[in-house]
């Protein structure tokens, strides 16, 4: 059974920093490109960032790009996402998805697999 569990969400003020993490389990991790997604109320569901599984290709939203940084340890079965320079825009529920064989990366059917999300609320 594959699980994919997200931590690291919260409460902080505007500026501030957040570490999400990701933890999967009952799947070939370094077969599957990874990505975060968030969704605010009313507001459709985003790419926020995404990784290759081989690391070396990313791709950001616009929106955060220079603020967030997407990274995955293969042997430890996890991604992350390291939040700065938080903003109150960026207020939403978190979630990552795993994909064996997404070609578009904002392609959300794509992803088989996905996490139940984490809430991150910024303060002003």
């Amino acid at each position: 059974q594959v699980q994919l569990v997200e931590s690291g969400g919260g409460l902080v003020q505007s500026g501030g920093s957040l570490r999400l993490s990701c933890a999967a389990s009952g799947l070939a991790f370094s077969s599957y490109a990874m990505g975060w997604f968030r969704q605010a109320p009313q507001k459709e569901r985003e790419l926020v960032a995404f990784i290759r599984r081989n690391v070396l290709s990313t791709y950001y939203a616009d929106s955060v790009k220079g603020r967030f940084t997407i990274s995955r340890d293969n042997d430890k079965n996890t991604v992350y996402l390291q939040m700065n320079s938080l903003k109150p825009e960026d207020t939403a529920l978190y979630y990552c998805a795993a994909s064996a064989g997404v070609v578009v990366p904002t392609n959300i059917r794509a992803y088989e697999f996905w996490g139940q999300g984490t809430q991150v609320t910024v303060s002003s």
